[in-house]
Order: C-alpha cells, then structure tokens, then sequence
C-alpha cells in the first residue's frame, strides 16, 4: 500500500473528527438565536400590553404617587431596551421575577407546576412512540393489506380530532361509565407510580394520540422504502432473520423521519395542555400561565412563556443528538422532514 493511500485513510478519521464540532456549533448557534428572538418576542408582548402593577393589584383607589412608587419597585419607569437586558439577564440566572399579586416568586411557581406538564407530556411520547411505532412497523409489514389499510384509516380519524375531544371521550367511557379511573386531579410521582399513573394515563393518551397517527404515518412511508432497498435483500440472502434485519438495519435507516415528526410534535404536546389541563384540571404551567394572564400578572406570564420555549428548544436539541446517532441517510432525510414540515 502506497504512502499517500496510507496517509489519506488516516486523514479522513482526522477530518471527520474536525468536521464533527460544526453540526453541534451549528444547533447552538441557532438554539441560542432563536431562545434570544423568543425572549425578545416574550418581553416585548408583556411590555406592549401596558398593565400596570398599581392599576392591577390597587385598582381605582391608585394614586399618582401609588402608581409611580410601584413602577419604580419593579423597574418600569426604566427605557425598555434596560428593562429587557435586567429581565433576561435575571431570568438566565434563574430569576424570573416576581408576581405582581401574589408575591410569590415565579421560578418557585413554574417549579411547582413544571413538573405535571413534564410528566405528562414524557408520558404522552412514551404512549406516541410504543402505539405509534408499532402501528408503523405492523402497517409497512403488511403494505397494502387490511392491517395497512386499517392502520391509515384510524391515523386519518385521530389527526382530525382535537385532544379536548378526544380527553372528554376518555372521561365519559374510563371514567364516567366504568369508573377505572379519575376524572381528573394529580397526584405526584412521589406518592407512587401506580397513583400518579392513574390520574396521568387519560390526559397523556388524549395528548399522544395524535403525535401516534403523524409517527405513525411517517414510519410507515420510511419502513415501506427502506424495505426495497438492495441490501435487505443481500441480508436476507445471507441468511439473517426479519427481525434482525428490520431492528437492526431498516429500522435505524427509516428513522430519522419518524424522530423528526417526534421532536415536532413536543410544542403541540404543550400547545394543548393548555386545554387538556382545564378538562382534567391539572395544576400544570399551561393553567398557571393562563391564570396569570387572566389578571394580567405579566411576570408570571413572561416567565412561563420562557420556560416553555426553553423546554421546546431542549426537545429539538434532543433530536438532533439522536438523529446524529443515526447513520448519514437518517440524517438526511430528517432534515428534509424537517423541511417539508416547516413549509
């Protein structure tokens, strides 16, 4: 073997590993840009809804003197521009603020409610991945037969139902009609598993529901391709067994689009909590947010819209770590997922 041959296989490993930092320099870039965008969006809706402290928490019996002594206790009377910089610089440090009627700080609020929203939204994508994919993988085994055809038909009903519908169904039979399960309420994970999962499991199915049908969908379409493929049936012709080629091959390349539909369906997850709280009543930052916003409580507000934004842009960084997991092909294409679903 020639020199040049030898030095250039030892340079591609070397190049590879320099060119590895720029994806992950790249995500951040654009996670820091538009966590900053967000923050400035969030700011400016609270600065532009012109609630006032005084007026809010003294009414009509604010004076003059009230109103001006409240807005320099919370740092209004300031140019907005210092204004934004105190607040996001406070909030990056873990200060969000503070209520303005309650008094409660609203990091220690969001703590308390965070955790509902966190622990049913991981149970909605543990239900989406486990029903989701397995009517995936079911529906490409079977293309074109009746389990395909009836794995389609009930992903198209499902995407065309809200969850609010889809949780007061599960309240009326579960609940209402067997009496299996609570019609709403909490209990935390550290009263125990089996009692959080009962009061957890009817508004986590009505949120996966739908994130099942779009996985679904999409595993199917990946599988159903990859399934053609030239070196599935060089494995198969080797001797390998379905399963092993399915999980151990088709199934790592057909993924990439499937974890992209994933990650995108995180913000419709907590986009409809905000609901599926009100009907279970949850006590979870979707309803502390729209309480605050009821009363025009502008920290709480800005504090939650934050924070959700923040656990969206964690999601998306999750994905593409998993998706640099998977092999080139996966990333490709779930980048061109990704595409397709922003246009």
């Amino acid at each position: 073997m020639s020199a040049p041959a030898l030095g250039g296989r030892r340079a591609r490993p070397l190049a590879r590993l320099a060119a590895a930092p720029r994806p992950l320099g790249r995500a951040a870039a654009t996670t820091a840009t538009v966590f900053l965008l967000a923050s400035l969006l969030t700011f400016a809706l609270g600065a532009l809804s012109r609630a006032n402290p005084a007026a809010a928490v003294l009414g009509d019996l604010a004076t003059p003197a009230d109103i001006a002594r409240m807005e320099a206790q919370f740092g209004l009377d300031r140019p907005l521009p210092a204004q934004y910089a105190s607040w996001l610089g406070h909030a990056l440090g873990g200060d969000l603020g503070t209520s303005w009627f309650t008094g409660v700080p609203v990091a220690d609020s969001i703590a308390q409610a965070l955790p509902v929203d966190l622990s049913i939204a991981g149970l909605a994508l543990l239900l989406a991945v486990v029903v989701g994919g397995g009517a995936g993988i079911a529906a490409a085994l079977h293309a074109g037969g009746r389990v395909d055809r009836a794995v389609t038909l009930v992903c198209s009903v499902l995407a065309t139902l809200p969850p609010f519908l889809i949780g007061i169904v599960l309240i009326v039979v579960f609940a209402v009609q067997f009496g299996a399960l609570p019609t709403g309420g909490y209990a935390p994970l550290d009263a125990g598993a089996g009692p959080w999962l009962r009061y957890a499991i009817l508004p986590a199915l009505a949120l996966s529901l739908d994130a099942a049908a779009s996985l679904a969908r999409q595993l199917r379409t990946s599988l159903v391709g990859a399934l053609r493929e030239n070196y599935v049936v060089g494995a198969e012709m080797r001797g390998y067994s379905a399963r092993r080629v399915l999980f151990g091959h088709v199934l790592r390349n057909a993924a990439g689009p499937a974890l992209t539909v994933l990650g995108m369906s995180v913000p419709v997850i907590l986009g409809g909590a905000v609901v599926t709280e009100k009907i279970f009543n949850l006590p979870g930052i979707a309803q502390l947010s729209l309480q605050a916003a009821e009363r025009h409580d502008i920290p709480v507000v800005q504090g939650t819209l934050l924070v959700t934004v923040a656990v969206v842009l964690v999601a998306n960084i999750a994905v593409d770590t998993a998706l640099g997991a998977l092999d080139p092909a996966a990333r490709r294409d779930g980048r061109t997922a990704r595409k397709e679903g922003a246009a």
